[in-house]
């Protein structure tokens, strides 16, 4: 379990160094997703000493919506000035998103159709 914590941390580290050597406007923890996603890829499988501790932070992924909540608490007076923006948003890119997961949904299906 201790190997697996060492894994998911050092790749946060990694995407952090890269990020801040860079200058890249992605976020650190972001990155080193990135950089996990691709070694697992790569290995074909997850090993029991990651697999343990990953699971153990999704099982109580909504404690880290917490920071999120407070965030919206404090800036709320920006969140009553803006609210159209953030309604405009967020509108935009659940259509945006819809109408890609329709077209990737469309390019699986007609992939396993042997291309038809």
């Amino acid at each position: 379990m201790l190997l697996g914590i060492l894994a998911l941390l050092g790749c946060q580290l990694l995407g952090e160094a890269v990020v801040l050597a860079l200058g890249l406007s992605v976020p650190g923890p972001v990155l080193g997703l990135v950089i996990l996603l691709c070694a697992l890829l790569l290995m074909r499988r997850v090993s029991a000493q990651l697999r343990q501790p990953a699971e153990g932070l999704l099982s109580h992924l909504s404690l880290l919506f917490v920071p999120a909540g407070v965030g919206l608490v404090v800036h709320f007076d920006l969140l009553a000035r803006e609210w159209w923006l953030l309604l405009i948003a967020l509108v935009s890119s659940s259509a945006i998103t819809l109408v890609v997961t329709i077209l990737a949904l469309r390019l699986v299906n007609r992939w396993q159709r042997g291309g038809r």
